[in-house]
Order: C-alpha cells, then structure tokens, then sequence
C-alpha cells in the first residue's frame, strides 16, 4: 500500500510498505478514505519533537471502512471515524471522560508514532502505533476507539438531533450528512479546540484571546464563540491567517499589536481568558501577559521546552489559574456531533486543501512553509 512515512528532520517520503495486519483480536484494519495533516505532525518534521522511529508511517488524522475485524471487534464495511489515540472503554480513565490517558496496555496510543528504538535498531511488530497518512490503518481496540453513531433526524436545519456513541460491536457507523472532513476534525481538533475552550471556563460575555490562527486556532475562535465570548482576539503573525480568523469573527491582531487590542478591548483590564495553541514558551507567554488578574490560561499546544515562561510568582500574584493537557477526544465526539449535524457554524471551512496522497510530500512543505492560501489540508489515498 502507500503510505507517507518519516525519514528524520524535514523529510517525509511516499513510500510502498506492506499492508497492515490485525495483530489482536481487538483489532480492526480501516481502509482510509481521506486522512488529515495535523499542527502537531510537524513538530517531529521540524526536529522540535525527538524521538520518532525513521520510516514511521506518520499521520493520526482519519476516517475510513472498516475491512478486516479481530475474533472480538466491529463489523466490516462500517463507516467509522476515529480519535487520534486509542482507547479500551473500560478502565477508569475512559469511564471518568479521559480516554486520551487510557490505562489498557495498547490504550492512550497516538497514532503515527513509533518510538525509536535502542542503538538504531527498528521497533518490534506492535510497538508504538503506525500511522494514517496511508492507504490502511490498524486501529487496536477498536470497539473503545472507533466511532459509531446511531442518529435520527429530522427534516429541516432546525430539528432535533439524538445521537449517542457506544463502544459495542455494533456501535461503529456514522450518521448520513457528516461528511468525512468533518469526520476528520472531529477526530482531532475541532475536540480539541472545545476541549482548550472547555478547560477555560468561557462565560457568557467574556472577552476572549486566542494564540495562533493556525487550523486549530481558528476554530478556537469559533469554539469561544459558541461557549459564550462576547469579544475574541485572534493572535497571529501569518497575515493570511488573520483574514480567515476575522472571517469568523474575531479581532484579528498581529503580535505586537495584541496587547493594545486586548487593552482597548477590554478597558486596560486584560483578557478573562487565553486560548494557547500553538505549543511555544513565546506563545504560552504572551496568553499569560494578556490576561486580567484572576484569569484562566488553557493551553493544549504540544511544547518541547522544560520549563514556564512565567513563574510560580508571578502565577501567584495574577491569581491566575492554568490547565492545560490531551484532548480526549473520544468523549468530545459524542458531545460535539450534534453541533456539527447541525451545520450551523462553518467549522469545514478551515480545510483549504484536498490532494492525492501521493502528493503529500508537496503537501507537508506547503503547510510547513505556510505559503499563502493554505490552512488545513487532507488528503486522499485513492486519488491519483
């Protein structure tokens, strides 16, 4: 099959590789429909994330049918949708809402990452978790991973939606009218932007900031938006991000701009709270600088450094509170889906770029490189 798989800094290659194969019973193979590049798959590319084993089919970002079942999983031919980690449905951890930290022995596995293994030697069959930017995907525990949902709808873009998510053998389908880029965000980010506004505690009227306009960034400002925010500031230095975060309503400010906006937005008293997307010291930062004593920093960028760009003193003397963590994104499925079958906030727009994935080379250089135009790019295995 063809795969996109890494070869060390700046370097993705398509390649042919074998097919994968159903290891447990609890496996399922997914032949990919169309699967996502992701913010956090550049970090590895741009060598800010060490650690990735060369010739790792990358990519966690993916829907598809399901092909082949384990003794104890799924059914083939189901339509599924897939968070970006694995999850088993039944320890504490997935009983309690956090699946992205799964205590099962093949659970919290992020797919598209195989750790390198001792003295250059490549990792076991099963180690770590191979990728989707590919043709097939092994999906381990699928019935706690996958997604089904069992919908009915009514006519008009008002009715009632009724959706419900089970990890059970026959709980894998989803709904006719989410289509597979939806799908796609729902894996991933468009979680994890509600997960990082969720964790803020957005009230109605608050005056919101969001750091980094990139995919994930720009539908945070929607996510502030839909939770309550009156007033969003949308922070980036690409200015072509900035005009789509002012097309979804935000004040869209450059860096050195951002703390005057803020100011005259909110009468000198700074922001209530701050959005961290990007996964930086400068960015994580520039959200504590911004927010009013007492404010709430949610940071889910995915950072390198060891250690705060503020400290413990002066966390103290803003009375500032700080989340930050994994989306579990197998339980935002459930609760955003009714939001996305609704169609009433623009959340596919983000996607300005659908290719072959034998183009996916070109691809990661083109969102890597932030050329104008490029926001979210998915890509087809099947497209020639």
């Amino acid at each position: 099959m063809l795969a996109l798989t890494f070869g060390g800094t700046e370097q993705i290659a398509l390649a042919t590789v074998d097919k994968p194969r159903l290891l447990q019973p609890t496996d399922v193979i997914v032949k990919v429909t169309l699967c996502g590049i992701c913010g956090s798959d550049l970090h590895p590319y741009h060598g800010r994330e060490a650690g990735l084993q060369p010739g790792t089919i990358v990519g966690h970002e993916f829907t598809g049918l399901v092909e082949a079942v384990g003794e104890q999983a799924a059914a083939p031919g189901d339509r599924v949708m897939s968070p970006f980690t694995t999850s088993c449905g039944a320890c504490f951890f997935c009983g309690s809402g956090l699946t992205c930290r799964c205590s099962h022995a093949q659970g919290a596995r992020c797919f598209g990452w195989v750790g390198e293994a001792a003295g250059g030697e490549a990792a076991a069959p099963g180690a770590g978790l191979q990728g989707s930017q590919a043709q097939y995907v092994r999906v381990p525990l699928a019935d706690g991973t996958l997604v089904k949902v069992d919908a009915q709808r009514g006519g008009g873009s008002d009715s009632c939606c009724t959706v419900t998510i089970q990890a059970r053998r026959d709980a894998m389908q989803v709904p006719e009218g989410v289509t597979d880029e939806e799908c796609i965000l729902l894996g991933d980010i468009l979680s994890t932007a509600f997960f990082c506004a969720d964790q803020a505690s957005i009230s109605l009227g608050d005056t919101a900031v969001v750091i980094g306009c990139g995919p994930v960034g720009l539908l945070a400002i929607l996510a502030a938006r839909q939770r309550g925010a009156a007033t969003v500031v949308a922070v980036d230095a690409v200015p072509t991000r900035r005009l789509k975060a002012a097309e979804f309503g935000a004040m869209a400010v450059g860096i050195s701009e951002a703390a005057a906006a803020v100011a005259a937005a909110t009468g000198g008293r700074g922001a209530d709270v701050a959005l961290e997307l990007v996964g930086s010291g400068a960015a994580l930062g520039l959200g504590f600088e911004l927010l009013r004593n007492g404010g709430v920093l949610s940071s889910i960028g995915v950072h390198s450094e060891p250690q705060f760009p503020f400290s413990p003193v002066d966390a103290y003397n803003k009375n500032l509170t700080y989340r930050s963590g994994r989306c579990p994104a197998r339980r935002y499925m459930q609760q955003l889906l009714p939001l996305v079958v609704s169609k009433a906030w623009p959340f596919a727009d983000i996607i300005s770029h659908r290719m072959p994935l034998q183009q996916g080379v070109e691809a990661y250089k083109m969102f890597a490189e932030r050329r104008a135009g490029v926001i979210k790019i998915v890509l087809d295995p099947w497209a020639e």
